[in-house]
C-alpha cells in the first residue's frame, strides 16, 4: 500500500488546519464551520486539524467524530486518516466493536467515539458522555435532535465544535441556524471552492463539473446553498436516458416494486447488459383511475406474468409494504429485499446512475417515461423534498439503484480496502 502524500495546502486549508492555535487570530472562536464544493479539500483538512488541536490541548479525554452513518464516516474520514497520522508518528488504535478509535503520540491518549446522525432516534447513542470537542462532518445530512444532543455533550473546559458539509436548501436548519448565525455562534466560517484545493488537476476539476447538473452542480461544484425546483429528471423527462436493450437476452434480473392499495403499484423489470441495467419492462396499475382494487393475490400473480420465463435475483419492495412482502415469501418462489428508502439521497444516487450510463429506460416503460414528466420538487418544502405525486415508478427506480448498484459499489469498496 502507498503512503499517503500531501501536497501544497491553500491559504483557506491553512486556516482550517490552524485556526485553534494560540498564535492564530481566530484561536478564541468556540467552533468552525466548513461548507462549499465537493473536493475541496475540507474534510481531509477538518480532520488532521481537529486530531491535532485535541493533542495539543487535552490528554486521557473522549472526543467524538459524526458522520451521517458509521460506514459513511469510515469511508468519508477514518479509512483515509489513520494512515495519514500514523505517517505523522501517532499511533492509532480500532476497536471496532465499539465504534472507537484510540490515538496516541508520545505520553498522551486519547478517544474517539465513532457515531452515525441518520435519525431522530441516533440522539439518545450519544446521551450522557462527557466529551471535550466533537467533529460533525456531513452535518447537513444529520437531524438537528442529534446535532444538538452532541453539541450539548461537549462540557469540558476549552471544548469546540467542527463542522463540516456540503449545501443543502436555504432553508435548511443548520444553514438558519449555524451559518447565517455564525458570528453570534462565536464560530468561524469557511467557504471552501474546488479552487481551494491545489492538489486537483484542471481535468479532474473537469470530470467533476460533468457528474452534475442543475441545482446539484450549483450546490456541489459551485458550492452554492439553493432550493431545488422544477423537474426532479429533467434530462430524463426529455427521453436522454431512453434506450432500446442492445439484446433479449441478459445475465442478471432483479424487479423493484412500488406497492400501493389506493395509490398506485409500480413493478419495474431490470436486465443487466454489457454492464448497464435496462428496465425492460413494467406493471403499472393505478385503482382510482381503474375505478377498482387488486389483492395482494393479484398483483402476485401479475409479478408471475411480468417474470414468466425469467430468474429473477430478488424483488425489491418498500419495507412499508408488509402485507405483498408477506405474500410473495408464502410462495417461496423469489426472494425479497426491503427497500433502503432515502429519498433524496436516492435521488441523487438516480441522477448519477443516468449520468454514468449505469440505468437506462426502455421505451417499452411508458408510465416510468410519463411520470419523469411530471415528477417535480415541493418549492414550499423546508428541505430537498419532492412532491407526493406522479411518482410511483419513481419510487421503484430509486429502489432499485440503492439496492442494487449502490449495494455493488459498497461491496467494491470494502473488496477495495480490504487489499
Amino acid at each position: 500500500m502507498n503512503k499517503p502524500e500531501f501536497s501544497v495546502f491553500s491559504k483557506k486549508q491553512l486556516i482550517a488546519l490552524s485556526w485553534w492555535h494560540d498564535n492564530s487570530p481566530f484561536c478564541s472562536m468556540d467552533g468552525i464551520i466548513c461548507d462549499g464544493a465537493v473536493r475541496s479539500g475540507k474534510t481531509t483538512c477538518m480532520s488532521l486539524s481537529f486530531i491535532a488541536w485535541t493533542f495539543y490541548n487535552f490528554n486521557d479525554t473522549s472526543f467524538a467524530i459524526c458522520g451521517k452513518t458509521i460506514s459513511s464516516l469510515r469511508r468519508n474520514i477514518i479509512t483515509d486518516l489513520i494512515p495519514r497520522l500514523r505517517e505523522l508518528g501517532f499511533d492509532c488504535e480500532e476497536k471496532f466493536s465499539q465504534n472507537l478509535v484510540k490515538i496516541s503520540f508520545g505520553t498522551k491518549i486519547n478517544r474517539f467515539y465513532l457515531f452515525g446522525g441518520r435519525d431522530e432516534s441516533s440522539a439518545s447513542l450519544i446521551q450522557g458522555m462527557t466529551l471535550g470537542g466533537i467533529l460533525l462532518d456531513e452535518v447537513a445530512l444529520m437531524p438537528r435532535s442529534f446535532v444538538e444532543q452532541a453539541l450539548a455533550r461537549c462540557s469540558l473546559h476549552g471544548s469546540k465544535f467542527w463542522f463540516n458539509c456540503n449545501p443543502e436548501s436555504p432553508m435548511h436548519w443548520f444553514f438558519k441556524e449555524w451559518i447565517e448565525k455564525h458570528k453570534e455562534k462565536n464560530c468561524l466560517y469557511l467557504h471552501f471552492l474546488m479552487t481551494d484545493n491545489p492538489s486537483l488537476s484542471e481535468k479532474t476539476v473537469r470530470r467533476y463539473e460533468t457528474l452534475y447538473s442543475g441545482t446539484f452542480y450549483e450546490r456541489f461544484v459551485l458550492g452554492r446553498w439553493v432550493a431545488v425546483d422544477g423537474l426532479v429528471y429533467p434530462d430524463a423527462a426529455e427521453g436522454k436516458y431512453t434506450a432500446e436493450p442492445p439484446c433479449k437476452s441478459f445475465s442478471e434480473y432483479y424487479v423493484s416494486c412500488d406497492y400501493g392499495t389506493v395509490n398506485p403499484t409500480s413493478m419495474g423489470l431490470w436486465g443487466l447488459a454489457d454492464e448497464v441495467w435496462y428496465r425492460i419492462d413494467e406493471y403499472y396499475f393505478d385503482s382510482r383511475k381503474q375505478g377498482a382494487h387488486k389483492t395482494d393475490e393479484e398483483y402476485y400473480a401479475e409479478l408471475l406474468k411480468l417474470t414468466d420465463g425469467i430468474d429473477v435475483t430478488a424483488v425489491i419492495i418498500d419495507p412499508s409494504a408488509a402485507s405483498f412482502i408477506e405474500c410473495i415469501c408464502r410462495h417461496g418462489k423469489y426472494r425479497v429485499i426491503p427497500a433502503k428508502n432515502d429519498v433524496t439521497d436516492g435521488i441523487r444516487k438516480v441522477q448519477s446512475a443516468f449520468r454514468d450510463g449505469k440505468i437506462r429506460i426502455s421505451p417499452c416503460c411508458k408510465s416510468a417515461i410519463r411520470e419523469f414528466s411530471l415528477y417535480r420538487w415541493d418549492e414550499n418544502a423546508k428541505k430537498d423534498t419532492p412532491k407526493k405525486e406522479n411518482d410511483h415508478a419513481m419510487d421503484d427506480i430509486r429502489y432499485f439503484v440503492l439496492n442494487v448498484l449502490d449495494r455493488q459499489d459498497d461491496l467494491f469498496f470494502a473488496f477495495a480496502s480490504s487489499r
